[in-house]
């Protein structure tokens, strides 16, 4: 299992190694003791599924406020999605920035989002399998998003008609964010 920094501090791309034969593959997609070898969360609350049956599907912008406040664990099981992960920590260089990577089946690569970060999602694929850790509660009162689209974030999405959720066409634009983060 390799763990890479990514561009924004504390997100890892995290690329696993399959071992193949005729009959498939078997591969570690988690090993508590490797991630706290890199100073990584262990202590996973729940686990999350999603399936998506388009292409385009937008999932996103989405956060929790404190004392709320998620890191997340986040693969592909089937097809493709874009994901992207927005910097939402006030005292950070690279607060307002965004970074994407592409998870498929194929590469099965998974993605470390640490707390104080917007996540969301683009499928690439008409079918799309996801599966996520989180290390808090899901906490309905506490959900936060921005817009997918918003100008100010300039996110390079890979297509510019989503189909998005009624919940997510209203989230906010970053200019009205005041981070808690």
């Amino acid at each position: 299992m390799e763990f890479q920094p990514l561009r924004l501090a504390g997100t890892y791309l995290i690329k696993p190694k399959p071992i193949g034969d005729a009959r498939g593959y078997f591969m570690e997609s988690y090993r508590r003791d490797k991630f706290a070898a890199h100073g990584l969360v262990t202590d996973w609350a729940q686990e999350n599924q999603a399936r998506s049956t388009r292409k385009h599907v937008l999932r996103g912008l989405h956060f929790q406020f404190p004392p709320h406040t998620e890191t997340k664990l986040f693969r592909a099981l089937k097809g493709r999605v874009l994901d992207v992960f927005v910097d939402l920590r006030k005292d950070s260089p690279t607060y307002g920035e965004w970074d994407s990577v592409e998870l498929t089946e194929e590469n099965h690569h998974t993605i470390y989002i640490p707390k104080g970060f917007g996540h969301g999602y683009c499928t690439l694929t008409d079918t799309a399998l996801v599966a996520y850790k989180v290390d808090e509660f899901y906490a309905p009162d506490a959900q936060g998003g921005l817009m997918w689209n918003d100008p100010d974030l300039a996110i390079d999405w890979p297509t510019t008609d989503p189909l998005l959720s009624e919940k997510d066409r209203k989230l906010p634009p970053f200019a009205t964010f005041e981070s808690p983060f």
